[in-house]
């Protein structure tokens, strides 16, 4: 008899809600989860404001957060932190802490950003996760910024060492084996020679 598959819950928790960059990126992981796993969705500002009527609360979660095997977590950067409806989310969750709704249960974080600050967001939004009871797969954060992007699209061979879009398989992939109990592991390239190659130039007198 087959195994069955598990049930991945995508919350996205950015301001912009379905029209922003991490709607985008989450679109993309559903499409590769999708081929292994049952995958949900959620939005929790369902406006570009994050109206408050608008806002799917914690409550009502509760069941999806309960009957997913694994999440997937994605959010914006505003001011070197996640968003506030997702600051908001995580308060609410706090008398859960600890529970079956999130003990053991595998997680991964996608992360949009202009330039900096997402490396922050994403450390810190995982030590959460932890802290709720969730595990931590392999190479399961990302940060995709507009500025690697742009550098990708500009000079590839200079920006291999940089998060791009094509991470993103290895996340879901081991959010994939996680959720499953396979632990076939991947991970995206690694700059293993030029990483302390020095790049910036001495400037002239």
């Amino acid at each position: 008899m087959p195994a069955r598959r598990p049930r991945i819950l995508l919350l996205n928790a950015s301001l912009a809600g379905e029209t922003g960059n991490t709607a985008v990126l989450l679109a993309h992981a559903r499409r590769l989860l999708g081929r292994r796993a049952t995958v949900t969705s959620v939005t929790l500002a369902s406006t570009p404001a994050g109206d408050a009527d608008n806002m799917s609360d914690f409550a009502s979660l509760r069941p999806q957060l309960a009957a997913a095997d694994a999440f997937l977590i994605g959010t914006g950067t505003h001011w070197d932190s996640w968003s506030s409806v997702l600051q908001k989310f995580l308060e609410d969750a706090t008398p859960a802490e600890g529970t079956a709704l999130w003990l053991g249960k595998p997680a991964a974080v996608v992360v949009s950003e202009h330039s900096v600050g997402g490396k922050g967001v994403l450390s810190r939004l995982q030590g959460v996760l932890v802290t709720l009871g969730c595990t931590l797969p392999p190479m399961s954060g990302l940060v995709l910024s507009r500025a690697a992007v742009l550098a990708t699209h500009h000079n590839p061979e200079a920006a291999r060492d940089f998060w791009c879009a094509d991470d993103l398989r290895v996340v879901c992939h081991n959010l994939a084996e996680a959720a499953a109990g396979t632990h076939r592991w991947k991970t995206w390239p690694v700059d293993r020679e030029g990483f302390a190659d020095r790049w910036l130039k001495t400037p002239s007198p």
